[in-house]
């Protein structure tokens, strides 16, 4: 069975079409005259059409030939602008991000990175999902995102994860009337809100609990909301302590809204997220560019 026509046979048509002669086609695409004419003569022999009158040396486009001439400049020229199109994506001038990212981490943290990276970049639109931990890694195992970028880790063969930045949790409370060095007993006592399970926040907490031999389940706990917004928002009312980033209760500890135990909880890792085999885009890898660059972690 003979093979379609080649994008090679529809450029050689053209440049003998267009110079309506072989010897200078082949010329001008800087191959010999026997494959120029070989690839027309297997272009009409698939189709069972003339292309070309031959009359003496000469030769002039059939009626099939001017019929198809527009046709194959037609499907060249959409190559091109495939291949154009592949050329601005690795480039950078074109395509888009999509990163999932945990509420501290996309509430707080990256749009400054995503600030410099649209001022750097700005023909790449940017899709930023803001997610608890465990919904950013399944986005990031199921291909619906680029990245992801938690506040808790993840187990998962699947994914690769690795530490971008760190970041201070505190604990919080509504009064000043906070103790200098909490122990397990004040821990114990206390009232909490809570973030909802599935967040790095309150993975983080319940990990530094039980550090303490205290169960997170055992504890008093008054409220479980979904955001740091409203557990910050809670704790301000009264409701009782938290534990939150640092970077969420900044400005409320500034106006004496919030004060902290002077004990914190100490660092976490914001860490990046990967599928292990999923090919990833530019854009991806020019974001962790720009956050290796402003943090100094090492991309994995």
């Amino acid at each position: 069975m003979m093979r379609g026509m080649t994008l090679e046979q529809l450029r050689l048509f053209i440049a003998v079409a267009e110079r309506e002669h072989v010897t200078a086609a082949a010329r001008a695409l800087h191959i010999t005259q026997s494959a120029v004419s070989a690839a027309i003569a297997a272009l009409e022999a698939r189709h069972g059409v003339r292309l070309f009158h031959r009359v003496g040396r000469g030769i002039r486009l059939t009626e099939a030939g001017q019929l198809f001439l527009p046709e194959a400049r037609a499907v060249l020229a959409r190559v091109e602008a495939a291949e154009n199109m592949l050329d601005a994506f690795a480039g950078l001038e074109c395509g888009t991000l999509r990163v999932a990212a945990s509420q501290t981490i996309a509430a707080y943290w990256l749009p400054p990175v995503l600030v410099r990276f649209r001022q750097r970049y700005p023909l790449i639109a940017v899709e930023l999902s803001i997610t608890n931990t465990i919904e950013a890694a399944r986005r990031v195992r199921e291909g619906g995102v680029d990245l992801g970028i938690v506040e808790g880790v993840v187990d998962d063969p699947t994914l690769v994860q690795w530490p971008l930045a760190h970041d201070r949790m505190l604990l919080v409370g509504p009064t000043p009337c906070l103790p200098g060095v909490v122990d397990a007993h004040w821990l114990r006592t206390a009232t909490w809100v809570m973030r909802e399970a599935g967040s790095g926040t309150r993975a983080t907490l319940e990990g530094y609990l039980r550090q303490w031999s205290i169960e997170p389940a055992s504890l008093a706990v008054s409220l479980v909301l979904p955001s740091n917004e409203s557990v910050r928002t809670a704790v301000e009312a009264g409701a009782g302590i938290s534990a939150l980033s640092a970077l969420v209760v900044a400005p409320a500890l500034a106006s004496g809204r919030l004060h902290a135990v002077p004990q914190a909880l100490g660092e976490r890792a914001f860490y990046g997220l990967r599928h292990r085999e999923r090919y990833r885009s530019p854009a991806a890898d020019a974001l962790l560019e720009l956050i290796t660059t402003a943090y100094g972690k090492k991309t994995a």
